[in-house]
């Protein structure tokens, strides 16, 4: 791992993080799904909403779960084990990506939602 690049099992860090690869949609999906979750809870018991969450820290929150769930999503393929290697049902690797999608989308709608209105969803 002293290279310029670091290498497991014919993986290059480049080729997991490529547009294509393992990684990105898997990670993104990862933290759209947290951060749905996260942005309704504090919504739910602060009244916060996702402009306000952001200015009140969430941004160090967000860059500490991006750094912790990539680290933890790109370990697995250093070490030769895919998503898809590991998926049984009803929790597949195919599910693991939509829910993800779906995550992503409903940040997206939560934050078009709250500027449209002017304020916190709940």
């Amino acid at each position: 791992m002293g290279s310029s690049h670091m290498q497991a099992k014919g993986k290059t860090f480049w080729d997991a993080l490529s547009f294509s690869g393992p990684g990105p949609e898997r990670i993104n999906g990862r933290l759209a799904m947290v951060g749905f979750v996260s942005a309704i809870a504090v919504e739910v018991m602060r009244g916060e909403d996702l402009a306000a969450q952001l200015a009140n820290g969430g941004v160090l929150w967000f860059a500490g779960a991006a750094a912790l769930l990539s680290v933890a999503s790109l370990v697995p393929l250093f070490r030769g084990v895919d998503a898809p290697d590991r998926s049984d049902a009803p929790m597949t690797a195919d599910a693991e990506i939509w829910n993800g999608r779906f995550a992503m989308l409903g940040l997206v709608a939560l934050a078009v939602t709250e500027y449209v209105k002017g304020g916190p969803l709940v």
